[in-house]
């Protein structure tokens, strides 16, 4: 394995998403709201089965943060091997598309194998365009910090300049992304944090507050936010929401704190330094829409991948509001074999 001297690193949950269009009956069955992503519990482990046995599901490479790392280094062609990602996967064929998957895309899987457990999945139910997610972390849930005293864990960790961390790794290993964000701050790098669902910020709101003192940069989408601001009594104007969170208290007192609030077809909040701004999202045709899944992750990506480059954050925002766009009109987080996003 070659020395990683890259520029981002991700580290989350990697499952392999068993995505299928299903009818209301499915999502009654096993109680799961439309536009939701929960953990599974014991009812919903006869999901996955009824999935690969009763319908024609199509298996896509997951997991928030793996997704987004993904798609920065799809949109980053002339850059190869800019990208790492670590994470906990069984011994087992499911990791092993993933870790296919992810090395075909140029980013650099370090992930620490879990002989007991088998690889988290995560089903993706879509109806009407919609998707609601039920992730069964299986080894996923078993990260734990010793991997980062591995060598090649360390020298990626010692490489990178950005680091992203999904909110959806807090529910497993919030030491690690600390010793990470750590790094981080002692080195003068940029952190990134995402808010990733409501029950995050609702269940595990101590451990959210500890990761938000490190990020440079944070995202999350109108659903995240507006659980964060009712949590907190901040209100409910998203872009004063916005606001407050980027006042709130900071590890890095010499990089102010940029956050993001995507709204879907909405337009994009980004507050910073008392400001607010929003970015207009380009409509897309119903009839192109074909699933929603994988869409605020490729945002992130996109995002990603011209900050790695310190273009302005409105090129940023473009090239989330371009990675989503794409995303939204496949299945899942699939990506072509060339990236035609011209920057």
């Amino acid at each position: 394995m070659s020395k990683f001297d890259g520029l981002l690193m991700g580290m989350g949950n990697p499952l392999l998403d068993i995505s299928a269009e299903v009818g209301q009956d499915v999502l009654d069955k096993y109680e799961v709201k439309l536009d939701s992503q929960i953990l599974a519990e014991e009812k919903h482990q006869p999901l996955y089965n009824e999935l690969i046995d009763n319908y024609k599901p199509s298996y896509i490479a997951g997991g928030a943060t793996q997704n987004s790392i993904r798609v920065a280094q799809w949109m980053l062609p002339e850059k190869k091997d800019t990208t790492a990602f670590m994470g906990c996967v069984g011994d087992d064929d499911y990791a092993k598309q993933l870790e296919t998957c992810a090395n075909d895309g140029g980013v650099l899987v370090h992930y620490m194998k879990d002989t007991t457990t088998p690889t988290g999945t995560c089903a993706a139910l879509i109806k009407d365009g919609e998707r609601s997610l039920v992730a069964n972390l299986a080894a996923a849930n078993n990260f734990k910090p010793s991997h980062l005293e591995t060598d090649k864990a360390k020298e990626i960790v010692e490489a990178a300049k950005f680091y992203y961390i999904a909110g959806f790794f807090l529910t497993v290993s919030p030491e690690a992304l600390v010793q990470v964000a750590d790094h981080a701050f002692e080195k003068n790098k940029v952190f990134c944090l995402n808010l990733s669902a409501p029950f995050i910020v609702d269940f595990f709101g101590d451990q959210l507050a500890q990761a938000l003192e490190y990020a440079d940069y944070l995202f999350g989408n109108e659903t995240e936010a507006t659980a964060y601001a009712k949590k907190h009594g901040l209100g409910d104007d998203l872009k004063e929401v916005a606001l407050k969170v980027a006042e709130t208290p900071k590890k890095n007192k010499g990089r102010s704190r940029t956050v993001i609030f995507t709204q879907g077809s909405g337009s994009t909040i980004v507050a910073k330094d008392g400001k607010v701004t929003e970015y207009a999202v380009e409509m897309l045709p119903k009839e192109q829409l074909v699933d929603t899944n994988g869409a605020g992750d490729a945002f992130v990506g996109g995002f990603l991948s011209q900050l790695l480059q310190d273009k302005d954050i409105e090129k940023c925002v473009e090239a989330g509001h371009w990675a989503a766009r794409y995303i939204i009109q496949v299945s899942g987080t699939t990506l072509g074999a060339t990236c035609d996003y011209k920057a």
